[in-house]
């Protein structure tokens, strides 16, 4: 799991350990409001489990009167030039890696021009080329 996703996933489960403080409801009320066991509801609230079942965390804020919703991270078009841009990156630094190997390294502008051709060719190609690894 990424460094990224499990702190928005320990940042999740805070707000709900938090929101269950506020409410002054005891790990026990939570477990039998969620339909979960005690130890799952102490385990996922004490942050020991970042990477919990989806479900479980939904049944727990469901307890807690927390509406869960998904929030996008951009539009579409926005989700693709970055994922794009991020690629033709790395591959254009691999380029790079290989040139330095060889003492011909690449010039910062012109490592730019390749990184946007590379970006351009992924956005206008296969989606199987922008999305896999």
């Amino acid at each position: 799991m990424n460094a990224k996703v499990n702190a928005d996933a320990v940042r999740l489960l805070d707000n709900l350990a938090a929101r269950r403080k506020a409410l002054r409801m005891s790990l026990r009320a939570v477990a039998e409001r969620s339909g979960l066991g005690l130890r799952t509801v102490q385990r996922v609230l004490s942050l020991r489990d970042p990477s919990a079942k989806l479900a479980t965390v939904i049944q727990i804020a469901e307890a807690l009167k927390i509406e869960l919703r998904p929030k996008e991270a951009g539009s579409a078009r926005v989700v693709r030039k970055k994922a794009a841009a991020a690629k033709a990156a790395r591959l254009a630094s691999m380029v790079q890696g290989t040139s330095s190997l060889e003492a011909q390294a690449i010039p910062k502008n012109d490592l730019r021009e390749i990184e946007a051709e590379i970006a351009g060719r992924l956005l206008s190609g296969s989606p199987r080329q922008l999305w896999a690894d």
